[in-house]
């Protein structure tokens, strides 16, 4: 890729330039990509609390704002299980769904509702929580366990030798299904799913502000490596965001 092709990728895409015969799925009226992934059967299922019974800082809107920054040295402190399922619904929590299950709206924007996301943890420090590898049911506000396991030395590698990812709490994988997208906007897809991921950062950002928190967004990350600790196939899923989380002093 060229600079110029990849300058060229941030602006808006030209529908009007492709050609008259290309049409979306959505165009040729097939059936919708689901809005979750299903669970598997036999999953282990975690209840999460509700975010409403989380306690937050007393910390207005513009100190959140002023406060907010990348922390990349965390402490040995256990993140709560409330902690960690505010920071869940806040990055991808839904707010409602429609009646004929077309979208669901979420707590971060998203272009057409399509919500493209997937949310993946690597507990290694939760109070109550095994550690291992964990899926956010978003419409049902609960975990999935997807793999146990201690993989605090494999997220260093898999994060280009970033120490701080082995020693979080929490480190969130965000992966995208990009079809979710692609189905209303074809080749179009890939810019505004960026621009989704963008907004779920901030919200964990800023949430992690609201609970005494920190995190840092990661864009330098090995994405088969963590495909593969998940069990994705990189195609039709793969990680476009990590975030470590946990205490600081």
């Amino acid at each position: 890729m060229t600079i110029e092709e990849g300058r060229n990728f941030l602006k808006p895409f030209r529908f009007d330039q492709l050609p008259e015969d290309a049409m979306s799925d959505q165009m040729k009226k097939i059936q919708q990509p689901p809005l979750e992934k299903a669970v598997k059967a036999g999953a282990k299922i975690i209840e999460l609390v509700s975010p409403e019974e989380v306690r937050l800082n007393e910390k207005d809107i513009r100190e959140l704002f002023y406060d907010r920054k990348s922390i990349r040295v965390f402490n040995d402190e256990a993140m709560t299980l409330g902690e960690l399922s505010f920071l869940l619904w806040a990055s991808q929590g839904v707010k409602s769904v429609m009646d004929n299950r077309y979208a669901a709206f979420r707590t971060v924007p998203s272009a057409g509702a399509r919500h493209p996301f997937e949310t993946y943890i690597f507990v290694n420090n939760v109070e109550g929580l095994e550690r291992g590898i964990y899926r956010y049911m978003a419409l049902e506000h609960k975990l999935e366990l997807i793999k146990t396991g201690d993989y605090r030395e494999k997220l260093i590698p898999a994060s280009m030798g970033q120490k701080y990812t082995g020693k979080s709490a929490v480190v969130f994988a965000y992966s995208v299904i990009p079809y979710r997208t692609e189905w209303r906007y074809y080749v179009g897809a890939y810019k505004p799913i960026l621009l989704d991921a963008g907004h779920v950062g901030q919200n964990l950002y800023l949430a992690c502000e609201a609970l005494n928190l920190g995190t840092v967004g990661l864009a330098s990350y090995n994405v088969d490596a963590y495909d593969e600790m998940i069990g994705l196939d990189g195609n039709d899923e793969f990680i476009v965001y990590v975030f470590p989380v946990g205490k600081y002093d």
